[in-house]
């Protein structure tokens, strides 16, 4: 018995088992989860590679790069009334944060459901912000719990635009998103860097309603809840993706300075019915692509135009899901498609400082999406020797880039790597590089004299 076992040690397998392509273009690699949440991901701009992290109940995490746990960066729990479409939404970074620590957040209240739109700073710490509040907006919401909207972005114009729901309840039944008086149905832009007599900020010039009747503040109208939108960071056309109610979800491009977008008269390009008179098409903008609420899609996820450098998709590819079916779609400028078909809940997408795409599910996780290709790898050295004492090494394993590998063996004295105690890599980093120890226990058991131990690659491996 012992001398068959000593045999088996003197030269051993080791084989890598690498994730198979899948069949669509691109797949998600994990890159955190364990969140409470989260509904959504984004950069600080500031050169830093971290991704922050919005979690609904009032936390925001900061991931540096290549980590695997977020810390807390922000907790105003204490602040928020969260749940169903409430919590803390929105994260914004000023464009010269790296310098001046300035980031901004949208939250409902606790307490009373008001839409809040604050400013807060960072300490020395970069990796933790300071509780000083400053209250820039704050937007009655008193009855409705729902269409609290919640996006906020910086634009290339430096002006802070934020996404505000209608109010709530079905059909807008206030009519607040035709209202000029209300700033509730609206895309909102301020000047964060300024203020004006009696406001925490200043008004850009050319805001539409400026020195006309309406509220100085409004960018654009006749939205019903805008709860994600983006800037092409090569363009700076504004998309904004808008929930629908029991009929349409709609995506508009461009949205414009004055524009109105039709709701609660229009449902996408369809007339709701609330108010047939109004339905003249030649007063509205439509959307540049809608789908129905059909194969259990209710409730569009906005969205991401793609100009990362990793070519996950076709530049100006445009990025989005539906919350209740999981779908993640694409649209090129002709047509929609399937990307991805998850069993998650997508509350968000989000950008890191180069342009790739994150994917946020409100069960606990952050992913990044990226092309499905075919993985190449390699294992150094190929060979190690070990005296009868026993004793430990290590081998390098170089995989491609979001490629999934499993180390495993079936000989009980390579400790580190017992069939029972497999390992699972996913490369998430830019470096594909990764060492992995191996340790030989109980050598002197065996009264024989330990081998060379041969590593060797597939074909003996298989898909994870």
């Amino acid at each position: 018995m012992t001398t068959m076992r000593t045999i088996r040690a003197t030269i051993v397998l080791l084989a890598l088992a690498f994730a198979a392509p899948l069949g669509a273009a691109v797949h998600l690699v994990p890159v955190v989860g364990g969140l409470a949440s989260p509904v959504f991901a984004g950069n600080a701009g500031d050169g830093s590679g971290r991704l922050f992290i919005v979690e609904q109940g009032g936390v925001i995490r900061v991931l540096q790069s290549g980590a695997a746990t977020a810390s807390v960066f922000l907790d105003i729990r204490s602040k928020v009334i969260a749940g169903g479409e409430r919590g803390l939404l929105g994260l914004a970074f000023h464009p010269q944060y790296a310098s001046n620590g300035r980031f901004f957040v949208y939250y409902t209240r606790s307490g009373d459901g008001t839409i809040v739109v604050a400013e807060y700073g960072t300490l020395s710490d970069r990796n933790v912000a300071s509780a000083i509040e400053t209250t820039l907006l704050a937007i009655p919401h008193p009855i409705n719990a729902n269409h609290n909207g919640g996006m906020l972005a910086f634009g290339r114009d430096g002006y802070l635009y934020i996404g505000v729901g209608d109010g709530g309840s079905a059909n807008d039944p206030p009519d607040n998103a035709q209202n000029l008086e209300s700033l509730l149905g609206k895309i909102l832009r301020i000047d964060v860097d300024r203020t004006a007599s009696g406001l925490r900020y200043a008004l850009p010039p050319d805001n539409p309603f400026v020195n006309t009747p309406g509220r100085d503040e409004i960018y654009a109208y006749g939205l019903r809840n805008p709860w994600r939108f983006t800037f092409d960071r090569v363009t700076d056309v504004l998309w904004v993706a808008d929930v629908g109610q029991n009929a349409r979800e709609e995506v508009n491009m461009p949205v414009v300075r004055g524009g109105n977008y039709g709701w609660r008269a229009y449902e996408g390009s369809s007339c709701t019915g609330n108010d047939p008179p109004l339905c003249n098409p030649a007063n509205y903008r439509f959307p540049v692509l809608e789908y129905a609420h059909d194969e259990g899609r209710c409730s569009i996820t906005g969205g991401s135009v793609y100009r990362g450098n990793r070519q996950s998709l076709p530049g100006g590819t445009y990025v989005f899901a539906d919350f209740c079916s999981g779908e993640i779609f694409a649209w090129d400028g002709a047509a929609q498609t399937v990307l991805l078909d998850t069993p998650g809940n997508i509350s968000s997408f989000g950008e890191d400082e180069h342009g790739e795409i994150y994917v946020v599910d409100l069960g606990g996780t952050v992913s990044r999406l990226a092309a499905a290709t075919s993985c190449t790898y390699a294992i150094a050295p190929a060979r190690e020797t070990f005296a009868m004492a026993g004793g430990a090494g290590s081998i390098a394993v170089t995989a491609g880039d979001s490629c999934a590998w499993t180390a495993a063996t079936g000989d009980d004295f390579l400790f580190g790597l017992k069939a029972s105690q497999q390992i699972t890599h996913r490369k998430q980093l830019r470096e594909p590089a990764e060492t992995l120890p191996i340790f030989y226990e109980r050598a002197r058991m065996l009264g024989a004299r330990l081998g060379p131990v041969l590593f060797q690659t597939p074909p003996w491996a298989v898909p994870t």
